[in-house]
Order: structure tokens, then sequence, then C-alpha cells
């Protein structure tokens, strides 16, 4: 990672932070299920230098009362619960509004786990840049470098890349725990619907779609006995992380279903391509361009905007798509088969396309 003069902070001890910064202006949410006896000993050196702590007990039962008595005896620390597990998501919600409701002159929320990764030093490094920058978001960036589970390392590296490719974001850790929120953007991560581990990428979703910009900081990477202290199920959690990429390629996928059965019903009927591929990409596009801004990209652009961008793209790359066709069945491929190639060749250049020109926002993403 590259050092960002706007992201860095000096490293030093809690103390030295706390002396030079002003974190008392920012509060620390940590959802907590399960947790072991080392969470109360991290409050107690983090509670005194914040405004407030916030716990909140994701329905870990009954067995685990005496950690969370243990806890709610640190002064500033507030415990909130949960009956039942309802999810990492669903307990930082619950944190959010707490604190946007008790504490809404702070500059915002700070984010940490409960399961020993995060050093005091760098939940007060978090709420320093939060406060010296509290429109951005900050995340709190491991370098994933050394003894990484490997479980850790290959799932944010392929998260970073599907990121990045998807949505043009370029952000070194998607899965840090360690994240400055400020007020201002609470109301918005608050309607927000996942409510487990998707919660937090939708949040890194919901920064491009509001134009928020994104400070990364560096943080120690902690990994306390192979990270067995997770509840993050790579196979399960995995999953319902990259929904949220799968619903780019949904959209696209029942467009050109659509497209198709459009192309071949007036194909039968006429015979002639040309009229075909139009009446296709019109209902098609139309479909394709209410989906795309409401579903996908969560556009905010107004449609005498973006429709001008829209049908200029369609037309462009309806042009191309014809002539690939005609090529490919000049050569002997049926017409359906000659369709379907073109359009897979065209579909990477498509979304990059209605990303980046038809439904784009520029968003600052600071990395060190």
């Amino acid at each position: 990672m590259t050092q960002n003069a706007n992201a860095s902070l000096t490293r030093g001890s809690a103390s030295e932070i706390f002396e030079e910064s002003p974190v008392r202006r920012s509060v620390v949410l940590i959802p907590a299920y399960k947790p072991s006896r080392a969470l109360a000993r991290m409050l107690e050196g983090l509670a005194p230098h914040v405004r407030a702590v916030v716990v909140v007990d994701d329905g870990s039962g009954p067995e685990f009362s005496d950690v969370f008595a243990a806890v709610a005896s640190i002064k500033n620390v507030h415990v909130l619960r949960h009956v039942v597990n309802l999810g990492k998501g669903a307990a930082l919600k619950t944190g959010l509004n707490r604190a946007a409701c008790d504490f809404p002159d702070c500059v915002g929320v700070v984010t940490a786990d409960a399961d020993g990764q995060h050093a005091v030093k760098d939940v007060l490094r978090v709420a320093d840049a939060l406060a010296t920058s509290s429109h951005a978001v900050v995340l709190g960036a491991r370098s994933l470098e050394g003894e990484v589970p490997f479980r850790s390392r290959i799932g944010n590296v392929i998260t970073r890349h599907l990121l990045h490719g998807l949505t043009g974001q370029r952000i070194y850790d998607t899965q840090t725990g360690l994240r400055g929120i400020p007020m201002d953007f609470i109301p918005t991560v608050l309607r927000l619907g996942p409510n487990g581990y998707d919660f937090e990428l939708e949040m890194l979703l919901a920064c491009r779609r509001s134009m928020r910009p994104i400070v990364e900081i560096p943080i120690d990477t902690i990994y306390l006995d192979g990270n067995r202290s997770s509840h993050f199920n790579p196979a399960l959690d995995s999953m319902r992380i990259y929904f949220l990429f799968i619903r780019f390629a949904a959209v696209s996928l029942s467009t050109a279903v659509l497209d198709n059965l459009v192309f071949m019903a007036v194909f039968s009927i006429l015979g002639y391509i040309l009229a075909s591929q139009i009446a296709g990409r019109l209902v098609a596009g139309l479909y394709n361009y209410h989906m795309n801004k409401k579903s996908v990209f969560h556009a905010r652009v107004k449609n005498s905007r973006a429709l001008p961008k829209y049908w200029s793209t369609v037309a462009a790359f309806g042009v191309i798509s014809y002539g690939l066709i005609n090529l490919l069945h000049s050569l002997g491929v049926p017409v359906l088969a000659a369709k379907l190639c073109a359009e897979t060749l065209l579909f990477v250049f498509g979304f990059i396309i209605q990303r980046d020109f038809v439904f784009a926002s520029n968003v600052p993403v600071e990395i060190p």
C-alpha cells in the first residue's frame, strides 16, 4: 500500500494518540457473539479515551452472561442485547441506531470486532482519522502479510478484485471490521438490507452510490490462534457476500434472455435480422435500463441525463452486434448461436460503459 498524506497517522501508544487527537468525538461500536473474556480487557484500555463504547450482545446466550456482566461494569460502556442471534449486520444496525440517538453531536461511530483482531491503538487511530475527515468513511486496512489464515487471505483477495472489476472501487482491505462511519452517513447505512456479514460489503457499495469518499489507513494484522474465534463461515458467508455481485450478472442474463426471445419471435415472423435486432434491443433495453438503475447501480442520476447516454450506448452496441452476427452467420454459424457469441463478447464492455458512463458517480478513494 502506498502512503497517503490525508490518511497517514503516526503509530504510537494509545495514550499518545489520545493526547494528539480528538478521539472523544467518536463512539466505538462492537458487535459481539460469544466473545471471550479478552473483550473486557480490551475495553478497559479503550473506554476511557472515547465518548462512549456500545457493545451489542448478538444473542450469545446465558452461558456468556458473565462475560457481558464484566463488560457492562466498565465505566463508559453500554451493553445492548439481542434475544437471539440476528447476524453481524443486524447487531451493527442496532448499535449504530443507539449511537446516533444518544450521541448525535459526535462525528461518527467506529466499529471494531470482538475477536481480538483490533488493537486499541488502531481503534483510536481510526477514530482520529474520522474526526479529521468527518465526511469520509475510514477503513482500517490490514497488510494481510505474514502468517494470515488462508481463508482470510484468499477471501479478501477475491473480494478486492471483484469489487474493483464490478464497481471501479479500489479498496485494499474490503473485509475489515474496523471502520469509521460519519454520523451523517448512518441513516443511509441503517436502510441497507443485509443483516449478515454481507452488510459490511453493502456499506462499501453504498459509499459509491452516495459519492462518499473512502480513506484507508494502515493497521496491525492480528489473528489469534488461527482466527478460530471468528464466527465467519467461509462457505455460507462468502456466498452471501458474493451474492451482491451475482445480481450484476443476473440482470444481464435476464436481459439477454428477453432480448433473444423477442429477437427469435420477430425473426420467425419477418425473417429479417435487422428488424429482429431492433425489436429485441428496444424491449430488452427498457427492461435493462430500469433494472440496472434501480437494482444494480442504485443510480441517483436523472433520467434526462442517463437515458440519452444509455440509448446511445445501446445503439452503438446494436450496430456492433449486428455486424458481428452477420459476419458469423456468413461464415455458417446459425443465427441464434451467432447472436449469443456476439452478445457474450460485448457483455464485459457493456457493463463497464454503463458503470463509468451511463450511471457514473465518481467516488474518491484514498489508499495509504
